[in-house]
């Protein structure tokens, strides 16, 4: 069962990955797809973003993705429009390979909720 959920996992990874590099015509990899949903969740539009913003983005972006299963909540936005969020529940210690397993899952969840169909 947990092995098949993996197989799973990846063809929907793989199919994301595929439809990201169609419109933006290069592969990204799992940091590009949390900027690009950092940068989504900001929504100030498109902008140069200086090393630190495009960090804050990415942490905007695992945040955003780990919210669903209640590790964090929106706690608001500050005066530049900037979401912060707050730890709700702490993340459990995880070996790099179900770190990895967790985002990515959250990653797909996030573009089907923002209806960014991924096909099956």
């Amino acid at each position: 069962m947990v092995e098949n959920s993996k197989v799973k996992l990846k063809q929907r990874w793989a199919q994301l990955v595929s439809k990201l590099a169609e419109q933006f015509e290069e592969e990204p990899d799992l940091q590009s797809i949390l900027f690009l949903i950092g940068a989504n969740e900001l929504g100030q539009g498109i902008k140069k973003f200086s090393k630190s913003e495009k960090q804050d983005l990415m942490h905007i972006a695992v945040c955003k993705v780990l919210s669903k299963y209640g590790y964090y909540e929106l706690e608001g936005l500050d005066e530049q429009g900037w979401p912060h969020w707050i730890l709700k529940e702490k993340i459990p210690a995880l070996g790099l390979g179900e770190q990895d397993q967790l985002l990515k899952q959250g990653v797909i969840d996030y573009f089907e909720e923002i209806n960014y169909f991924i096909s099956e």
